[in-house]
């Protein structure tokens, strides 16, 4: 007993030392102590309440004071983390790590298995997300292994990411442009995430893009305004804004539209329906009709077809930034002020069914968002994103006169 008690004594001092020396060596050199004193983290579930607390507020603070993050709404956060409610975790299961040292929080991931995206590209694929954490690889390398570990136990023979936690949400890692702030439902990291990823051997399996675009330097060209209306009239194409006070309907008619048109990118998942209505739910607080359009096929004597649609939605993290990611008690006067000030658009998605993919449906938006974006007061806007291997969306991105101005990537290394 008394022999139990003297190790217990011996290794609590032991811990006091390492927590003191550590502090000391953090305020003598001002930054984070040298990896080979810093204690190895400890990685493990999420498992009570406070766990799932503490995986929320970690990004909170590793970039307090980064003048790009923006912070999101934390209840937006609670809601796309709940296992239990969320309709995107019925096709899929995952694990929430977190990483500590010293009992202090030092980074977190989720470790995912998207059986929806395993079986429609017939793949056996894992996925991480979610991944946060303070410079240091040796924390980087033990919450990805424990993500491995986890898909691989599971019959995974590849791990794959930033999803967070698929393509249909936030994903991939920034790689350039981390001088710009992100729109709207776009993901902002520190520069060193990309350098612990590879570093821990992670590989690069896609890149996308994001483009500005302005009224100012639109390049709306004869060929362009050529194409389009060519295809108005040989298709009999019209666009029209979406309805909101139709919108449940609406809303069908675009998922069906979408599971069409983007069935052949790389990396796409199926939405189910519980799925979609519950994504347009929260869209509809921040659409504007007017910058949301469905193209329509008029066939003598039936009903109008849907055939293609763009979604765009103003940009939001205007005023986001203002809040801290609270809506209380403040948070939601001063986000309903700076909204009213919102002048750029986050064009998400713009395409067509497969059958219309290579007949230029793609010209009659950006036709129609030319004109349709400034005079709804969104002079500018970003594109975004856009696959590297998306030939055509590239190439209309660059004849309009876009910037390429962001980078995201997409990693992958086996299991």
């Amino acid at each position: 007993m008394h022999l139990a008690q003297s190790r217990a004594q011996r290794r609590l001092v032991v811990c006091q030392r390492r927590i003191t020396y550590n502090r000391y060596a953090f305020k003598m050199s001002g930054s984070l102590p040298n990896t080979a004193i810093l204690a190895h983290p400890q990685v493990q579930p999420v498992v009570t309440s406070r766990d799932k607390r503490a995986f929320v507020e970690l990004p909170y603070r590793i970039y307090r004071g980064d003048a790009h993050w923006i912070a999101p709404l934390r209840m937006a956060q609670k809601d796309i983390l709940n296992t239990q409610k969320h309709p995107f975790y019925k096709t899929s299961d995952v694990e929430m790590f977190l990483a500590r040292r010293d009992g202090r929080v030092v980074g977190r991931i989720m470790a995912i298995l998207n059986r929806a995206h395993n079986e429609f590209h017939n793949e056996r694929a894992g996925f991480f997300g979610f991944f946060e954490a303070e410079n240091d690889p040796r924390t980087a390398a033990a919450l990805l292994d424990a993500s491995r570990n986890w898909v691989r136990s599971r019959g995974a023979e590849l791990i794959r990411g930033p999803m967070n936690p698929s393509t249909n949400y936030e994903c991939a890692l920034l790689v350039e442009g981390f001088d710009l702030d992100p729109m709207i439902m776009m993901p902002y990291n520190p520069a060193y995430y990309a350098e612990l990823l590879e570093a821990y051997g992670m590989k690069k399996a896609m890149d996308l893009y994001a483009y500005d675009i302005g009224v100012h330097y639109f390049n709306h060209s004869n060929k362009l305004q050529r194409v389009a209306d060519r295809l108005r009239k040989k298709s009999n194409i019209s666009v029209r804004p979406v309805n909101m006070k139709d919108f449940r309907d609406e809303v069908g008619i675009i998922r069906e539209v979408y599971n069409d048109a983007w069935s052949r990118n790389w990396g796409f998942v199926p939405m189910t329906e519980d799925e979609f209505d519950h994504l347009a739910k929260d869209l509809k607080q921040i659409v504007d009709p007017r910058v949301v359009l469905i193209a329509e096929q008029l066939i003598d004597g039936g009903k109008p077809r849907a055939v293609g649609f763009l979604l765009a939605v103003p940009d939001l993290n205007r005023a986001l930034k203002k809040i801290n990611g609270r809506l209380l008690p403040l948070g939601l006067l001063k986000l309903l002020w700076h909204s009213r000030k919102i002048s750029s658009i986050r064009v998400i998605t713009m395409g067509g069914i497969l059958e219309f993919q290579n007949l230029g449906l793609g010209s009659i938006f950006l036709d129609e968002i030319y004109r349709r974006g400034p005079a709804a007061g969104f002079p500018t806007g970003e594109m975004s994103w856009v696959l590297e291997n998306n030939v055509m969306m590239n190439r209309a991105a660059e004849l309009i006169g876009g910037r390429r101005t962001k980078t995201y990537r997409i990693y992958e290394m086996p299991a």
